[in-house]
């Protein structure tokens, strides 16, 4: 299984998990199987094009926006890190 980390914005979706378990081969596999888990969960994640600019994601510590995208690799064992990013001034 592969360890997700949900941001609190998103743990409604997960009955209030911090934390949820899952499959798939890549990371728009994994989402998908996310969002047939818990509906809504990954709505605000992905566009047309991909994840969403707002959106920070890491698959053990690397960002995907370098590693491939919804395309990179996951396999079992592996931590993938959901965060918004933060702006201010």
């Amino acid at each position: 299984m592969i360890s997700v980390k949900l941001p609190t914005l998103l743990r409604g979706h997960a009955g209030g998990q911090p934390e949820v378990q899952s499959k798939g081969g890549s990371l728009g596999e994994l989402l998908e199987n996310l969002e047939r888990r818990y509906p809504g969960l990954t709505d605000g994640l992905r566009d047309g094009r991909g994840l969403r600019r707002h959106v920070n994601v890491y698959v053990n510590g690397e960002d995907v926006r370098y590693t491939g995208g919804l395309e990179t690799a996951v396999k079992d064992g592996d931590e993938v890190s959901i965060l918004p990013a933060v702006a201010g001034g």
